[in-house]
C-alpha cells in the first residue's frame, strides 16, 4: 500500500529544521505551535521513524530527520517553482505584439481599443506599423507579423481570419456640391466630377479602379495624395471630390464645411478583418490581442 504523504507536512518539517525550534516555526508560518507538532508527529507515524529529537531548548533532526530535511528541502522548492509557473500562466500575459495594420483600421478603430487592451494587459507592447492592406497579409504570410488588421480579402497561404468591423465607403465634398444635394450618390455620378485620390496602389485605390474598369471607364484623379487628411484638405480647397472609407470620413471629415453620402453600391460595404498567421502555439500576448479585437473580452 503507498504510503500517503503531506507536502504542508514536509514544508513544516523543512521551516522547523532551519528554525531548530516548533515555535518559531509556528509563528513563521502562522500556525499554532501545537497544530504544526500534530502534523510533524503524523507524518513520523506515516514514515514510522522519529524525524526530530525534541530537547527543552528546541529541536534537532535525528539521523533520520536529516535524510529526509534533504529530500523534502527538494520537494519544498520544487512545490514553490510549480505554483510560480502555474499563476504565471494562468495571470501573466506579457511580450510584444506586431500589429500591421491599413490606415483605415489606424485612423478609425484601433487608438481606442488598443488603450482598453493595454489597460487589461499592461504587461504587453503593441509594435504597431501602419501599411497598406497587400503589405499587411505579406507580413501575416512571411510571419513578420503577429497579428494583420486590412481590407477583407481572398486568403492566401496558411492565414486565420475573422471578422472586425464593417467599414463603407463614403463619398466626401464641400456642402455645395451638387451631389451633396442627391438622396443616393452612385459610383457612375461620382465619375462625372473630379476626384481626389489616396495611397495610389493601395486596397481603396486598386478597388476603384476596378469597378470603374467593370464599368467601362477609367478613374483619373485631379491630384493623387498618400493621406486621408491630405485628401480631406483637398477637398475642402475644391479640388475634387473622394471617396474614403467612413472610419476614415469619420475621423478627418466630420466639420461643417464637409458633407458625407453613402456610396450606394453593393461592393462599397467594405469589410475589415484580422489576420494572423496559422500556427500552433500562437503566443499568448497575440491570442489575447486577436480575441480583444474580436470583441470576446
Amino acid at each position: 500500500m503507498p504510503v500517503r504523504v503531506d507536502f504542508f507536512s514536509l514544508h513544516l518539517l523543512v521551516v522547523t529544521i532551519r528554525e531548530g525550534s516548533i515555535a518559531r516555526a509556528a509563528a513563521r508560518e502562522n500556525i499554532a505551535p501545537s497544530a504544526l507538532s500534530r502534523r510533524i508527529s503524523d507524518l513520523e507515524r506515516t514514515l514510522g521513524v522519529p524525524l526530530l529529537a525534541r530537547r527543552a531548548r528546541g529541536v534537532e533532526p535525528t539521523e533520520a530527520g536529516r535524510a529526509a530535511l534533504a529530500l523534502a528541502e527538494r520537494i519544498d522548492d520544487d512545490l514553490e517553482s510549480l505554483v510560480h509557473q502555474v499563476k504565471a500562466e494562468k495571470n501573466d500575459v506579457a511580450g510584444t505584439v506586431r500589429l500591421f495594420a491599413n490606415t483605415s483600421s489606424v485612423i478609425g478603430f484601433l487608438p481606442e481599443r488598443l488603450k482598453v487592451f493595454i489597460g487589461h494587459y499592461p504587461a504587453v507592447r503593441i509594435a504597431l506599423r501602419e501599411c497598406q492592406s497587400p503589405d499587411v497579409l505579406q507580413a501575416c504570410l512571411d510571419g513578420t507579423a503577429d497579428v494583420g488588421l486590412c481590407s477583407g480579402a481572398v486568403l492566401r497561404g496558411s492565414l486565420d481570419s475573422w471578422p472586425f468591423v464593417r467599414d463603407p465607403m463614403m463619398v466626401v465634398m464641400p456642402r455645395g456640391h451638387v451631389l451633396a444635394r442627391a438622396r443616393v450618390v452612385r459610383f457612375a455620378d461620382v465619375l462625372g466630377h473630379p476626384l481626389i485620390g489616396v495611397q495610389s496602389g493601395g486596397a481603396v485605390d486598386r478597388l476603384l479602379h476596378d469597378r470603374a474598369l467593370k464599368a467601362g471607364r477609367r478613374m483619373q484623379f485631379t491630384v493623387s495624395v498618400g493621406s486621408v487628411d491630405a485628401v480631406c484638405r483637398m477637398v475642402e480647397a475644391g479640388l475634387g471630390i473622394a471617396i474614403i472609407p467612413t472610419s476614415a470620413a469619420s475621423a478627418y471629415a466630420g466639420a461643417k464645411r464637409f458633407v458625407r453620402k453613402k456610396l450606394s453600391e453593393p461592393w462599397a460595404d467594405r469589410e475589415l478583418r484580422l489576420y494572423a498567421p496559422r500556427k500552433s502555439p500562437r503566443s499568448r500576448a497575440a491570442t489575447a490581442l486577436i480575441d480583444h479585437l474580436k470583441g470576446e473580452r
